[in-house]
């Protein structure tokens, strides 16, 4: 059985843990006051490097190592989220159309999303412009903090546009 690797970064919003098997970030816990660190490696010193960079406002595209989903379709949830560009935000039926699936569909991939952040589900809301739901760390709080953050920095890095 692969070996388990946990490490904790601090950031704006609180604690968050990055969890890591066989050099692939597996999961990603925001808020995780209650987390503790194992140990790092190669892929966690990255993720947390990234991170930091996209707290920072130098970073707009994750390059990592992910887990892969459980199934075909979950993978192509998990791409059509991340395809979503910096800043700007898709609705769950505005999405699902660009892969021919539904708007729930598109919600439980949000809501099972083991990667916030890296895999921006935050940028995922409702039909006219409503913030829909979250379920990373203190939920639409969460949310509405990353969107903020993200259009702070989109108006003032040129990369962002």
């Amino acid at each position: 059985m692969p070996e388990t690797h946990v490490a904790l970064l601090e950031s704006p919003i609180g604690a968050i843990e990055l969890i890591a098997r066989d050099e692939r970030l597996c999961s990603i816990r925001l808020c995780a006051e209650d987390a503790h660190a194992t140990d790092s490696t190669a892929v966690l010193r990255e993720a947390a490097a990234q991170i930091r960079a996209w707290f920072d406002g130098r970073l707009a595209m994750f390059d990592l190592p992910l887990e892969t989903a459980s199934s075909e379709r979950g993978e192509a949830h998990r791409a059509a989220i991340a395809g979503i560009p910096y800043g700007e935000t898709m609705s769950y039926g505005a999405l699902a159309r660009t892969i021919a699936s539904g708007p729930r569909a598109i919600g439980q991939a949000c809501r099972r999303n083991p990667f916030p952040i890296v895999i921006p589900c935050h940028r995922v809301i409702g039909s006219g412009g409503s913030i829909g739901y979250y379920s990373g760390g203190k939920g639409i709080v969460t949310k509405l903090w990353l969107l903020d953050h993200e259009s702070k920095w989109r108006k003032d890095q040129a990369w962002a546009r």
